[in-house]
């Protein structure tokens, strides 16, 4: 037996404001120019907040107006004070990713399991609910609930199979003078809505706001970052990560691309029934202009994991020209994806591996063991 855990958080938690921040601004420097190239980053703290970046765009943005206004869509109302320090990027980078090379070097993976209809781990995908269905409840009762909040979920496995969730937690912000007989009611209708009933019983340990008082929060709780969420953006700790944030970065970073058609690749080899579950990563180096690694490492499957990554290199290509091309990264909305992870929602390319992809995996499979 091991039990996994994996942890969620709140549209106002502050790192996830910073993220939501950088990636809504990234969006409005896409929609006037797809050329725009973006590396944005955001610090919140009270009502203080810092833009900071590289950015060379043809659009003249107001970075100021457009943050109060990503703000504001969150929740966060205040009279904020807005620093912006942001030049063009460096020649010798934009240089390289003209040559359509990488825009960055770095690491990046991409993993997908059969344990959910989403390809994800069922902890990251259930805290990742609660925590959805709690930003709709903080809407609907905005005189109990603040826009703070966090969520986590461990549940014990035999082997991969989940056989019971042992502790569920949820940090929701409160505003003043609302007791817990008032305010517990509506968390505990969310997790019985949320939370597998064949996984839960009198056993299940529920903790819910367990150090008592949560009035205090967002900015002016804890400062906020942008990137200080990498794993909630991805996998929920049950995965590795490269260590590159993905808010705030345009299309030609391939922290936030590379990881995108990683995910891609390992969620088909997933569908096409190659293996239960499988992780791909791929390195790259700044203005190169193809991956110098590609690996793969799968469970459940009839194949090696040389085998796998033979068949991922004739069926993908992993240029990030191509990448740009096929997962349409020119035309996203990437604040969306900044809330609640990058991972699992249908509205995106990366996510829908078509039938020809999978006729292309099996076709290559079949012919691996053919010349077996």
């Amino acid at each position: 037996m091991k039990v996994k855990t994996s942890e969620a958080v709140f549209k106002g938690h502050p790192d996830k404001v910073c993220d939501q921040i950088a990636d809504g601004l990234l969006d409005v420097l896409l929609s006037h120019d797809k050329d725009s190239r973006v590396a944005i980053e955001c610090l919140i703290k009270d009502n203080f907040v810092v833009i900071a970046g590289e950015v060379t765009s043809n659009y003249s943005i107001d970075y100021a107006k457009e943050t109060k206004r990503i703000l504001e869509e969150i929740g966060y109302t205040d009279d904020f004070e807005i620093i912006v320090k942001v030049s063009e990027q460096s020649n010798d980078i934009k240089v390289g990713v003209d040559n359509l090379g990488a825009g960055d070097q770095g690491i990046m993976y991409g993993y997908a399991t059969n344990e959910t209809k989403e390809y994800l781990p069922l902890p990251y995908v259930l805290s990742r609910n609660i925590a959805i269905r709690m930003d709709e409840i903080n809407r609907h009762y905005p005189s109990i609930f603040g826009l703070d909040g966090k969520c986590q979920v461990s549940i014990v496995y035999d082997g991969d199979k989940a056989r019971h969730i042992s502790t569920v937690i949820v940090s929701a912000q409160t505003k003043p003078g609302i007791n817990r007989e008032e305010y517990e009611p509506y968390i505990l209708e969310v997790l019985e809505e949320v939370l597998p009933s064949d996984l839960t019983n009198t056993s299940t340990l529920i903790l819910i706001n367990p150090t008592g008082e949560f009035i205090t929060g967002g900015p002016y709780a804890d400062s906020g970052v942008t990137g200080r969420k990498l794993q909630v953006d991805s996998y929920g700790t049950l995965a590795l990560h490269g260590g590159g944030a993905y808010s705030g970065k345009d299309y030609t970073k391939v922290d936030r691309s590379g990881a995108y058609f990683a995910r891609y690749v390992a969620k088909a080899i997933v569908k096409a029934n190659l293996a239960t579950s499988c992780r791909v990563s791929v390195a790259y180096a700044i203005g190169v202009p193809f991956p110098v690694m590609i690996d793969v490492k799968a469970k459940n499957s009839e194949f090696s994991n040389d085998e796998l990554r033979k068949i991922i290199n004739k069926v993908f290509d992993f240029a990030p020209s191509n990448i740009i091309k096929e997962l349409k990264l020119k035309e996203q909305r990437y604040q969306p994806l900044a809330a609640y992870g990058h991972f699992g929602s249908k509205d995106y390319p990366w996510e829908e591996v078509s039938d020809e992809v999978i006729c292309r995996l099996k076709e290559e499979s079949n012919s691996l063991n053919g010349q077996n």
